[in-house]
């Protein structure tokens, strides 16, 4: 037994100092981890905040992209006042948006487009076109018109949202720059898109200017209350560079032109939509016959007025414009009538001519012209929607609609009848299709024109039918060297009764309408298709 017990000891010493220098070790190794730990915490803690610092500014320099590719062919056809017509049935066309956002805090945010817009295997970029939509005298269809592969910028702003007007709960914004005004409420809905800022019946053209809306709906209890204000310039009076002594300074015989209005929203809870609008176009231009010139027979100058020839561009008056549209967006909360969408809008506009521009719309008075339009947005599936619309303009109805999204000119400015139908299918989550047809009667000549009295003045055209056929039967014949035989024209109408002077005046009047007849568009057709490629 006193062996076993001696042995014990001795092991269990011999263990102790075992165990003693591991200790010893071990609490020096861990010391020697405890640094290296603390060496590469703090190693981690720096790149950590480098790599935080990276991120935060990565984040704040990227511009989210999206884009928005068509591709379409449109059937188009002109029905002229002479009986004859023209057009083109394959005319092929691509059009890209690329789309821009960014948004570096909570209250600033920039938006921007660029754009190409071309026919298949053509170049419109002419000077001719230039001097009316690329960035020359009027930059309003510079990316709704075909031109050419180039980029061109349709839209580049930036946008502050504000939480407290005036230190009321009052939610606002302000934005400047290259402003969304094309595709307005209801002009948006055949588009398949989103409305941007105007009201599509009056207004739609590209345009430079600014905005700020206040939302009233907090401090009045009406959802959806706002009035936002909005100015622009449509065109600037000034030289190029080189191409003058004094660059920049005033250049042309125009001044500028410039628009300033309102759009009051008195209601919208998302499916009851009302919006007016109230605007001034101060100093807009046009053109003025040029007596005794070369008759005009440009078949693509639709409905021109009976003029010979057009002057240089003058400031022909200020332009009025006020609207209400309407939209119905859900006719019922649950089943079928849930998705459909009703619309309705009225419109008004007065020209007022100032005492040395000639005119306006074929009128030294003032004159005002209204429009009405209708239309539905039916689903027919998840996937696909049926829409029709019908709208009306008289005499003197003159909107700024020149960037309206169809080949023949704009349906929206007509005077006289225009009806549209559509079917639009979204085939994947990218990938949509539409079909399209619009049909345009024109009453009246100058729906597409500017606002002097070339191009936008007002003539009946069914007048002007009369007028080109009595001239013939009284014996004047149309060749290349323009009106002939007006002798004998003014012979037969004094012989049945009519006074010299008088039969002299008329027989020069219905010489002006035969000229003008092949040149005059009395109908316009447009059948479209075209796939779209969005992300």
């Amino acid at each position: 037994m006193k062996k076993i017990i001696t042995a014990s000891l001795v092991a269990t010493m011999a263990l102790t100092g075992a165990n003693a220098i591991s200790n010893s070790e071990l609490a020096a190794k861990l010391n020697s981890l405890e640094t290296q730990l603390a060496d590469v915490k703090k190693k981690l803690k720096k790149q950590n905040k480098k790599i935080n610092a990276v991120k935060a500014h990565d984040s704040g320099d990227n511009i989210k992209w999206g884009v928005d590719l068509r591709t379409a062919i449109d059937n188009i056809n002109y029905d002229l006042a002479n009986g004859t017509s023209k057009g083109k049935s394959d005319l092929m066309s691509l059009r890209l948006w690329l789309n821009m956002a960014y948004a570096p805090d909570t209250h600033n945010v920039f938006k921007g487009q660029l754009s190409m817009n071309k026919a298949f295997g053509a170049d419109f970029a002419s000077p001719e076109n230039r001097t009316f939509s690329l960035g020359g005298q009027f930059d309003w269809t510079g990316n709704e018109a075909l031109t050419d592969n180039s980029l061109k910028v349709r839209q580049a702003y930036w946008l502050y949202l504000g939480d407290k007007a005036f230190g009321a709960d009052i939610p606002w914004t302000f934005s400047l720059g290259r402003r969304p005004s094309t595709g307005g409420f209801l002009a948006n809905l055949r588009e398949d898109d989103g409305a941007q800022s105007p009201l599509g019946h009056l207004i739609n053209v590209e345009f430079d200017g600014l905005s700020s809306k206040l939302d009233l709906s907090n401090v009045t209890g009406v959802p959806g209350m706002s009035i936002k204000l909005c100015m622009g310039k449509g065109s600037t009076n000034a030289s190029p560079l080189f191409a003058t002594a004094t660059p920049y300074a005033e250049g042309n015989q125009i001044t500028d032109v410039n628009l300033a209005g309102f759009i009051f929203e008195p209601y919208n809870d998302g499916q009851f939509i009302v919006k007016t609008t109230l605007y001034r176009g101060f100093d807009v231009p046009g053109q003025n016959p040029v007596p005794g010139g070369t008759a005009v027979t440009d078949p693509t100058d639709r409905n021109p007025s009976l003029s010979l020839s057009p002057s240089a561009f003058v400031t022909a008056g200020d332009m009025d414009g006020a609207g209400i549209s309407v939209l119905v967006d859900g006719l019922a909360d649950e089943g079928y009538l849930a998705d459909a969408k009703v619309f309705g809008s009225f419109a008004w506009t007065k020209s007022r001519p100032n005492a040395t521009g000639g005119g306006m719309l074929g009128s030294t008075a003032s004159q005002t012209g209204t429009s009405y339009w209708f239309g539905a947005v039916l689903p027919l599936d998840e996937k696909g929607s049926f829409g029709v619309e019908y709208n009306h303009g008289s005499e003197y109805w003159r909107p700024f609609t020149y960037s309206e999204d169809t080949m023949i000119g704009s349906k929206l400015a007509t005077r006289g009848d225009a009806f549209e139908a559509y079917f639009t299918y979204q085939l994947t989550d990218a990938l949509s299709a539409q079909v399209r047809y619009t049909n345009i009667k024109y009453d009246y000549t100058g729906s597409n024109g500017f606002f002097a009295n070339y191009s936008g003045a007002s003539n009946k055209i069914s007048d002007l039918k009369n007028g080109a056929a009595a001239f013939a039967q009284l014996g004047g014949t149309l060749d290349a060297n323009g009106a002939n035989n007006l002798g004998v024209v003014t012979g037969n109408l004094i012989a049945s009764g009519m006074p010299p002077a008088q039969a002299q005046q008329t027989a020069g009047a219905l010489a002006g309408a035969a000229l003008f007849a092949p040149n005059v568009v009395e109908a316009a057709q447009d059948f479209r298709f075209y796939l779209r490629y969005r992300f």
